[in-house]
């Protein structure tokens, strides 16, 4: 039973990334804009500003403003990565040292807080409240859950049932639900940096200062 839900996992994995590269050819099959303007700037900089620079909360009025649910977005999304490999770990059979175990736990641990409290503040804040919608909690619960599985299962492993089959709904359910946004991020940034990079927006040109 084991064995076959090991297999289960890779397959609902499989299934999971050709859905999505599905998602994202549909997307691209729209055709774009051809940009009739001459290049002000590196398309290659204000793609590697995307990624880099871009992405630190100065550079962001909303995290500037909101620190804390910035950093505690990071933990979340390093929880989740962690998560996601310590379960490829149990799928190939590989033999963590203890240590590794305890570094598992402790980010699954903050992960999951992180994301308990970010569901806490989309539900208790009224303006986000009424911009989100039934997806925004379920993906949340959803991966909260399964912090919460990989978390136990270092301590019970007789949970290993249990962590597979719950990894096997999370993977059918990532393409249909907001989850799917781990793929979407690089591709809107990409498309972020290059638009604006074009156009010499990114990275920020440094200001002129003129003496009196």
């Amino acid at each position: 039973m084991l064995d076959f839900l090991r297999y289960g996992v890779i397959l609902s994995l499989i299934i999971s990334l050709i859905s999505l590269a599905i998602l994202i050819i549909k997307t691209f099959s729209f055709g774009r804009s051809p940009l009739n303007a001459k290049p002000q700037g590196d398309v290659k900089r204000g793609i590697l500003y995307a990624f880099g620079r871009g992405m630190m909360p100065w550079e962001k009025e909303s995290a500037g403003k909101h620190l804390l649910t910035y950093v505690a977005g990071i933990l979340y999304h390093i929880g989740v990565f962690m998560s996601i490999l310590y379960l490829f770990t149990l799928l190939f059979l590989i033999k963590l040292p203890v240590s590794f175990i305890y570094m598992f736990r402790i980010t699954f641990l903050v992960g999951f807080l992180c994301g308990f409290a970010l569901l806490l503040k989309r539900w208790l804040a009224p303006t986000m409240r009424a911009l989100s919608c039934p997806d925004d909690f379920i993906s949340n619960v959803i991966v909260d859950i399964f912090l919460v599985l990989a978390f136990l299962h270092t301590f019970f492993s007789h949970l290993l049932l249990l962590f597979f089959l719950f990894a096997i709904f999370l993977f059918l359910y990532i393409p249909i639900g907001k989850i799917r946004h781990c793929v979407f991020f690089f591709i809107v940034r990409i498309l972020f940096g290059h638009f604006y990079g074009f156009r010499g927006i990114v990275p920020p040109q440094k200001k002129v200062t003129f003496e009196k």
